[in-house]
């Protein structure tokens, strides 16, 4: 007898993908509270500065929440929205339907203590000729720390769609050093996806998914997915420390997960051993994967310290691939420990095998109200479809939703967690979410088209 338990289990996966609101998971283990306990800001525009714009609310100073009374797109015009205000919390589930998506641009955040939930960033080449200098990541931490970016949708980087970056060397020695660049940053139930390979980076193809910098440290990736990037998955360079939980990788190009700490970037400073935790992390191969792409590579000169379990690498046919390759002829070591070099108290840690499924529901921005790019490329995650791409072109380009308007009602919202006291979000759907053809939907409702 053939069992339908399979079938069963893709059909009921597809049907949560989309309908689940977010969750909150690993409480206890942020590094900041940003804003909460400061005064209220409304965004009611969607112009890229002015009275009234998210530009202006973070530009405020003090603690305050950034609230959204408009929805729809925010075009910064081939800019970058900075911000260096600490204690600040953009709460973008508060947005009438569609939320809010930001386009042609992207954010630097160079402050402390800032939570950001909820937002699109999709960058894009906006038809800028290769090699021509535009060059901005979707979001990138600049020489900040004691930050959370959660539930955020990244697309179409020119460089990294989610980093952190900043100085290497800045002070006497290696305690200063990485008090001195980014820190304690949590990465949660983010999406990133279709890096802009070749665009107009100068230094060419640059499809990239998250760079932590050298010696950037106390970085969790946390139920994020990385999807048709070319390489960093996140790349780990020297002397940094990350803690991998439950990510998944889907169609790396030439390197998914990478270690490098580089002599012609460290000549003169001492060699400093990275540390890497990875646990209960999947990477599957796609359509633009390199066959026999390990999970993890080591390239350069230092050395890295690795404890990883339960962590599952795939080709595109389920067959196992390798966990570990190297790239460069070096003395490289990669030393295996027993034990977590990083703590994993606070997290709710799922097996592998069960990760697919689970983070489908929760990642991305606003999965009770997904925008049609992000639900593209889910499915095409659990389809085993898509591809590295050059372009935003090649997929429509970007969106342009009506913009919409709805009061926030201060007395609706729990302000300390950020949540709707009804349950219910702004925009929230009561059934799966997919992009329907005219056919597709005349079929969902049993007619038929002309």
């Amino acid at each position: 007898m053939i069992s339908h338990r399979p079938i069963s289990r893709i059909f009921l996966a597809i049907l949560m993908l989309f309908m689940l609101p977010a969750t909150a998971v690993a409480e206890g283990v942020e590094p900041t509270r940003g804003g909460e306990g400061g005064r209220i800001i409304r965004v009611t525009t969607l112009a890229k500065d002015g009275p009234g714009s998210l530009k202006a609310a973070v530009e405020a100073k003090g603690k305050r929440i950034v609230v959204f009374e408009v929805g729809g797109v925010i075009d910064l015009e081939r800019s970058i929205l900075t911000i260096s205000e600490p204690y600040l919390t953009i709460a973008g589930q508060t947005a009438p339907s569609p939320g809010v998506t930001i386009i042609r641009g992207g954010i630097d955040l160079k402050g402390h203590d800032v939570v950001i939930s909820h937002l699109r960033v999709m960058t894009g080449v906006d038809g800028q000729p290769r090699l021509s200098g535009w060059e901005a990541d979707a979001f990138s931490a600049v020489a900040a720390h004691n930050v959370v970016v959660e539930h955020c949708s990244f697309l179409w980087a020119i460089d990294e769609n989610m980093s952190a970056s900043g100085p290497r060397f800045a002070g006497k020695n290696l305690s200063e050093w990485r008090k001195n660049t980014s820190h304690d940053i949590l990465f949660r139930e983010n999406l990133l996806a279709e890096g802009l390979a070749n665009a107009s980076h100068p230094k060419g193809e640059h499809s990239k998914g998250s760079l932590i910098h050298d010696n950037v440290t106390g970085v969790v990736f946390y139920r994020n997915l990385w999807a048709h990037n070319v390489e960093r998955a996140p790349l780990i360079k020297g002397g940094a420390q990350a803690l991998l939980v439950n990510n998944m990788i889907y169609d790396p190009g030439h390197r998914a997960m990478h270690y490098n700490l580089m002599n012609l970037e460290w000549a003169g400073h001492e060699y400093v051993t990275g540390e890497i935790t990875a646990v209960g992390n999947v990477m599957r191969a796609g359509n633009s994967t390199e066959p026999g792409l390990p999970f993890l590579m080591l390239g350069g000169d230092g050395d890295l310290a690795y404890h990883g379990r339960d962590n599952i690498a795939v080709d595109r046919w389920g067959n196992p691939a390798p966990m570990f390759g190297r790239y460069g002829v070096t003395k490289a070591r990669l030393i295996e420990k027993q034990s977590p070099l990083a703590s994993l108290d606070g997290f709710d840690i799922l097996p592998a095998s069960d990760l697919e499924t689970s983070l489908f529901s929760t990642v991305g921005a606003r999965p009770w109200d997904r925008a049609p790019d992000d639900i593209r490329v889910l499915f095409f995650v659990a389809e085993g479809r898509g591809e590295i791409i050059d372009d935003e072109k090649t997929l429509g380009g970007y969106p342009h939703p009506a913009m919409t308007r709805a009061p926030f009602v201060e007395k609706d919202w729990d302000l300390t967690a950020m949540t709707p006291k009804s349950g219910i979000y702004p925009g929230q759907k009561a059934a799966a979410q997919e992009t329907l053809t005219a056919r597709d939907r005349a079929m969902r409702e049993g007619g038929r088209t002309k």
